[in-house]
């Protein structure tokens, strides 16, 4: 995504003030002055989704942001960026990047971490990696245009992401949106026969394919543990492939699927890869593919992973 046309504002401010004030500068972005001091400070940029959890996200940090300049005054400087809607926290991120930042730091659910303290309706990663400071593997995929895209916990194909697409329509109803939006992608749905290439190797064919989810992470769908051997850590994406499921399997099965049990249920497989290339056998254009609930666009799609990418504290 090409950066804003608007000058870009430097992210890291003056430090020759001696007083800290919240001033508002360019591109929604405010930050503390700073007091002078020998030794550096290091800046912070958090990156604020105001609608996350139906608008609660945006209340919540109204009430924590005076909490951590009161606690971090004398660490760091901290900037804020309220974003304004879809992809706006990828340029806020790039631009921080490139201003050399210590930090950026998400507030939001899965979908602000993802283009980028989840406070989201799902908050899938939190629930997986709450106290963790590590090194973290990141999930690349590549559609017909070879662009990568990232994600850090869950990408998915076909029932599960229509039901991803549809759900995003329903977000007013908090985790209810999930149910809502599984009801309509069922509507219609049809298991397809898929091909899958597994770290570089032979094309094979999967048939009646229900669903693919590739995990960094372990859950997706507001808590649903999907690949529940996926570790962020490992080096490896666990892609669990789920096979000629009807609408009263999921039904019978849902506690298992939620709570991570499924991998011993008829027509469930799971396996581990570096790689993994998912297209249709026959070409429709039409099987949904998103990453950590968001729509991505449709196969033919290639998955890796990118081992210790990312400096990550949760």
């Amino acid at each position: 995504m090409a950066a804003p046309a608007t000058p870009r504002p430097s992210l890291i401010l003056s430090r020759a003030s001696s007083h800290s004030h919240s001033q508002p500068s360019a591109g929604g972005l405010t930050s503390d002055r700073v007091t002078a001091s020998n030794r550096r400070r290091g800046d912070f940029v958090f990156v604020v989704n105001p609608s996350g959890a139906n608008g609660r996200t945006g209340k919540q940090w109204k009430q924590l942001l005076p909490h951590l300049r009161a606690r971090l005054a004398d660490q760091c400087n901290i900037c804020e960026c309220i974003t304004s809607g879809p992809s706006h926290a990828i340029d806020v991120t790039r631009e921080a990047i490139k201003d050399g930042v210590d930090a950026v730091i998400a507030v939001g659910g899965d979908d602000t971490l993802h283009e980028l303290i989840p406070l989201g309706t799902g908050s899938d990663l939190q629930g997986h990696l709450a106290g963790v400071k590590s090194k973290l593997d990141i999930g690349v995929m590549e559609g017909p245009n070879r662009e990568p895209h990232f994600f850090v916990n869950v990408a998915d194909i076909h029932l599960s992401a229509k039901a991803g697409y549809f759900a995003s329509m329903y977000k007013r109803f908090g985790n209810l949106c999930y149910v809502f939006g599984a009801l309509r992608a069922f509507w219609g749905h049809n298991n397809r026969d898929m091909r899958i290439k597994v770290n570089g190797g032979e094309w094979r064919t999967v048939h009646k394919a229900t669903a693919l989810c590739i995990g960094n992470a372990k859950y997706f769908g507001g808590g649903t543990k999907i690949t529940p051997t996926a570790d962020p850590f490992s080096g490896n994406l666990e892609v669990v492939i789920l096979q000629d499921f009807k609408w009263h399997d999921f039904l019978l099965k849902l506690h298992r699927l939620y709570g991570g049990t499924h991998l011993s249920v008829n027509g469930v497989s799971s396996i581990r890869v570096q790689s993994i290339e998912v297209a249709e056998v026959t070409t429709s254009g039409d099987i949904f593919v998103q990453s950590d609930g968001e729509h991505f666009g449709f196969l033919p799609t290639k998955y890796s992973v990118l081992p210790g990418a990312v400096d990550f504290f949760c």
